[in-house]
């Protein structure tokens, strides 16, 4: 699908018309990358990894020492489900093993495809400080509850809430064009300037790879960097 299609435009957030747009049922317009984990995934493409450790339009989303030797980045979008899978059965292991150990640094950036992937990414910019990871963990576990539900906004408030959103900073937050405009840019530089077009993409030491990937396939590409 072009990158022209995907932005997700003042109408679909904004006001009132943003409440009706996160509470329709949209068909996933992601195009979904390998679904089956492969112990030595192929790189699907070069890029300049300086390049993309550059500052964006949003502060980094990121864990662990951003001098550890390997880098990845991963361009997401939360209404996907492969995107669900590795944060629900890889991320875990992957955090253990090699971002708390000090060898990975690893940053989420947003790249979403439609209005409730932009809705819950920003959500999780306007949740606490320092909870942005957990408050993404909570919407992929829960993915079902509000990616496909017919009142999507509610399932939204409700989960919100239990981070700590009362209704008028949920709202505030959906209505925020600034957030809005971010969270689009990002994902706009990563099509343009990285060649990213589906999701999970990580970029690891400046080798992209497209698709979910199990704790053994992650790891062995993480191995041979160390």
């Amino acid at each position: 699908m072009p990158i022209s299609e995907l932005n997700i435009t003042r109408r679909s957030l904004l006001g009132g018309v943003a409440l009706a747009a996160i509470a329709t049922a949209l068909p996933f317009a992601f195009t979904p990358g390998v679904a089956e984990a492969q112990e030595l995934p192929e790189s699907t493409g070069d890029v300049d990894m300086a390049a993309v450790m550059k500052p964006g339009p949003l502060p980094e989303a990121a864990l662990g020492d951003a001098n550890a030797p390997v880098k990845i980045v991963e361009y997401m979008s939360m209404t996907c489900p492969h995107c669900a899978n590795f944060h629900n059965k890889t991320f875990d292991e992957i955090k253990k093993k090699y971002i708390d150990t000090g060898k990975v640094y690893f940053v989420l950036r947003e790249f979403p495809f439609d209005p409730r992937a932009a809705a819950a990414f920003m959500l999780a910019r306007c949740a606490p400080e320092g909870q942005y990871f957990p408050f993404v963990s909570m919407l992929f576990k829960q993915q079902q509850s509000w990616a496909v539900a017919q009142d999507a906004r509610a399932a939204l408030l409700q989960l919100s809430k239990m981070a700590g959103f009362s209704q008028e900073s949920f709202e505030a937050c959906l209505t925020n064009q600034k957030l809005l405009d971010d969270v689009n840019a990002t994902m706009q530089r990563g099509a343009t300037e990285f060649g990213i077009n589906s999701t999970p993409t990580f970029i690891i030491n400046g080798k992209k790879y497209a698709g979910d990937m199990s704790v053994e396939s992650m790891s062995a590409v993480i191995d041979k960097l160390l």
